[in-house]
């Protein structure tokens, strides 16, 4: 089963890059500097963020479905982060280093299944999760934390 791994848009978070610390607190955003990798996972590129280099830390919607499942957690974002850019059916290393809680969502955002898996088995999760004909996208979450790691689509 073909699958695609998508970072979050970088646009949607460019007006919080440069600001001061008092600007960023209005936001309800704090900015932190990497003192361990792996350990800060930008959404944005998908690669965990070098240490010294900083990261905004923020609230995300990343279940916005009218349902019972809508849902907001804190994510990382490295700050003038460039796109990811993965290609068809691969894993970033961000994900497979850790263990990941995958949700399967049907097209009204609701949950049809979840399961944990060890990111370096990561695949045979997402096929084994694109086998309900129902599903329609999946979420990878950081299991240990709860926070959102990205979307993944039919591709």
């Amino acid at each position: 089963m073909n699958f695609q791994i998508c970072g979050l848009d970088h646009g949607q978070f460019s007006h919080l890059f440069g600001k001061s610390t008092q600007d960023l607190a209005e936001y309800g955003v704090q900015r932190m500097t990497v003192d361990e990798k792996p350990g800060f996972p930008c959404r944005v590129s998908l690669q965990d963020v070098d240490i010294g280099k900083t990261v905004l830390l923020l609230n995300y919607e990343h279940q916005s479905a009218e349902s019972p499942y809508r849902s907001s957690h804190a994510i990382f974002i490295q700050e003038w982060a460039k796109q990811a850019n993965i290609g068809k059916n691969q894993i970033p290393e961000m994900l497979r280093v850790r263990l990941i809680s995958v949700r399967a969502f049907d097209a009204s955002g609701m949950m049809v299944n979840a399961d944990i898996v060890d990111g370096s088995q990561l695949e045979g999760m997402i096929d084994r999760m694109f086998s309900i004909e129902s599903v329609s996208y999946l979420h990878l979450h950081n299991a240990k934390r709860g926070c959102f790691a990205a979307r993944v689509e039919r591709a």
